[in-house]
């Protein structure tokens, strides 16, 4: 009996990391290129004030657009509000146009993949690696994936630079609202700016769970130039409820690969 579970075991830890191969494939294969375009001061002309100074620090004048992105991260994560932190590697894969990523994530405990493929977001859990325990889709699945890759794209500026679906208003001299469209889904931030003119925060309302909308905030601090860019190297995600800030991750990324077609080996994380 115990030769036959281990058996099980080791087949279905052959059929998730085939699984997200092929995610991760179909991911890159919908990528359109953008390295045909280039990025210009004279672009931000119509911007708000902090915008276009957030532009100036974090891209230089004939930056070429970014189209993928593969990261590596450590970090802590909590899966409830009562819970203790627990360490946390990841990787994540990330397109530009159309909007789409695949995030795994692993603790001792668990494995985790969170994704937006082909205008559809999912959240996997796997106990111990195998087990499914949480399978999570639809609309608000949908949404609050889509506001991942939107904060997320700090990492690759010019993804935030506006286009036919990104677009930037005033609030004030130090915080503007970014609104982004995509196949009927309309999500926002409201960013705010330090005096470095760095992205510091966003604040958005995010679902919780199917029927729980939540007031959300996303920290990034630790800028440093990767590429010829500024990018922050930590990230930190809370929840704003009545009972006060509850923060349950804090990544650091160790590793930046842009325009990459390279897949690594997922069977490390799946």
């Amino acid at each position: 009996m115990k030769n036959k579970i281990l058996i099980l075991i080791i087949l279905n830890m052959g059929l998730i990391s085939c699984s997200t191969t092929k995610q991760v494939e179909k991911l890159f294969s919908e990528s359109k290129t953008l390295k045909n375009q280039t990025f210009h001061y004279e672009q931000l002309n119509e911007l708000p004030a902090p915008v276009q100074r957030y532009f100036r620090y974090a891209l230089k004048d004939g930056q070429t657009y970014l189209s993928k992105l593969h990261l590596k991260h450590t970090g802590k994560f909590k899966t409830g509000i009562d819970k203790d932190w627990v360490d946390i590697e990841g990787e994540q894969y990330f397109t530009a146009q159309p909007p789409g990523f695949i995030w795994i994530g692993k603790t001792k405990a668990f494995k985790a993949k969170d994704s937006y493929i082909s205008n559809k977001g999912n959240l996997s859990v796997y106990l111990f690696g195998f087990l499914r325990i949480v399978k999570s889709e639809g609309p608000t699945v949908n949404q609050a994936e889509l506001l991942r890759w939107l904060g997320e794209s700090a990492w690759m500026p010019t993804n935030l630079l506006p286009n036919e679906h990104i677009s930037w208003s005033p609030i004030d001299d130090k915080t503007a609202k970014l609104n982004f469209e995509w196949q009927g889904e309309n999500v926002y931030y409201t960013v705010h700016f330090n005096e470095k003119n760095q992205i510091t925060r966003l604040q958005t309302e995010r679902y919780m769970n199917p029927d729980r909308l939540e007031k959300w905030e996303g920290c990034l601090s630790n800028y440093q130039e990767v590429n010829g860019m500024m990018i922050p190297e930590k990230i930190e995600a809370s929840w704003l409820l009545k009972e006060g800030k509850h923060t349950y991750a804090n990544f650091k990324v160790e590793e930046f690969v842009f325009d990459t077609q390279e897949i690594s080996d997922s069977s490390a994380f799946f």
